[in-house]
């Protein structure tokens, strides 16, 4: 009789045995199959070829298997990487963005200079409306910037139409300041001097208050610029200012928020509330009581110019010490378009009578069109 296969290790049935148990343990079968099969003579390769499909049946799928672990780690590394880089350009724009900021208060001062530039630009000039609203009710009006002084005529109140003698009463009065020099001049002159006051007090703004960072805003058409990024910047009295005059003296006792655009230096929205009482004097003596709240909102109304959008003003006190005063207003401004430098003041009358016309043409379409729909 032929001696087995047992003990043969030169045999090349029993090396490809070998081979097919060393490439079986090393995937974690090894201990499935009884031991004995290792060792069984073989009389022909029948046993061996099934054997060998036994053995190796499995070891796609763990193959399989371990391709899609390593797959799979190779998607969480970049994953990760990406998460690592996008983490890495955040700090570096935070810290550029840093390195070539400039301080709060360098921001109000240079806000600032740009406004006491447009100020005193004498070429920008414009047409708009302003709906007023108080306690007492609504008052809707044109007004035309001209080199002699603001024209305004009123054209409705409480959102209604003026009548027709109320619209000849407008007319006349503006007819009147148009052939009067000594009337317009004193006009201007009143308006100059509140203008004046307001510069001087925006001139205070760097000085009269301590600025902190607090966030970013995005414009809209009524503040700043649609889509531009704002700097909100929180302010309180410096301790350290001393008003020269009275009328910068109202800015010791304010608190509040200022919205700068960093792009253009403009000042978006201002908002500020009283903490305590305060002493003014714009033309008068007289004092603020606590809470007394103002904002004001300027936008970009084309070419460049911006104009106050929206003014805000709550506030209560008392005049010459004994006669009590009560302010609360608010003010939208809008439609604003451009008109010649040297307009004059009997100029500007005609565009607003020009104006008013237009408009009271447009609301009688409307009206015939509401009519005429319910009608149907």
């Amino acid at each position: 009789m032929r001696k087995g296969l047992r003990g043969r290790t030169d045999s090349p049935v029993n090396q490809k045995h070998c081979s097919l148990q060393r490439l079986y343990a090393r995937h974690g079968g090894r201990g499935k199959f009884d031991n004995r099969l290792w060792h069984a003579p073989f009389k022909n390769h029948t046993v061996i070829v099934k054997l060998r499909m036994c053995l190796t049946e499995d070891v796609p799928d763990r193959m399989k298997t371990t391709r899609q672990k390593i797959k799979q780690l190779a998607r969480n590394r970049s994953i990760f990487c990406f998460i690592v880089w996008g983490l890495a350009c955040l700090v570096a724009l935070r810290l550029a963005s840093a390195q070539n900021s400039i301080s709060p208060v360098q921001l109000v001062r240079a806000a600032v200079a740009h406004e006491v530039t447009a100020a005193s630009d004498p070429s920008q000039k414009h047409i708009f409306r302003s709906r007023k609203q108080t306690p007492q009710g609504s008052q809707t009006r044109l007004y035309v910037e001209t080199r002699d002084a603001m024209a305004g005529m009123t054209i409705a109140y409480n959102d209604k139409p003026l009548t027709p003698e109320q619209l000849r009463g407008e007319e006349n009065r503006l007819h009147n300041l148009a052939v009067n020099p000594e009337q317009l001049k004193h006009k201007h002159s009143q308006e100059q001097e509140n203008a004046d006051r307001t510069l001087r007090i925006v001139k205070a703004l760097p000085d009269a208050f301590l600025y902190e960072y607090d966030a970013e805003q995005e414009g809209t058409a009524q503040m700043g610029k649609p889509g531009d990024r704002l700097e909100r910047l929180k302010f309180r009295p410096n301790p350290a200012y001393r008003p020269p005059t009275r009328v910068e003296e109202v800015l010791t006792g304010m608190r509040g928020i200022v919205l700068i655009d960093p792009s253009t230096q403009r000042i978006a929205r201002i908002d500020g509330t009283l903490f305590k009482e305060v002493s003014f004097g714009w033309g008068i003596l007289g004092h603020l009581d606590k809470g007394g709240h103002f904002l004001v909102e300027q936008c970009d109304v084309g070419e460049g110019t911006w104009e106050i959008s929206r003014m805000e003003l709550s506030f209560t006190g008392r005049v010459l010490l004994f006669k009590p005063i009560s302010i609360k207003s608010e003010e939208v401004l809008s439609d604003f378009r451009r008109v010649p430098a040297d307009t004059t003041f009997a100029k500007g009358v005609e565009m607003l009578k020009e104006e008013e016309a237009k408009l009271s043409q447009t609301n009688a379409a409307i009206v015939s069109s509401g009519n005429s729909n319910r009608s149907h």
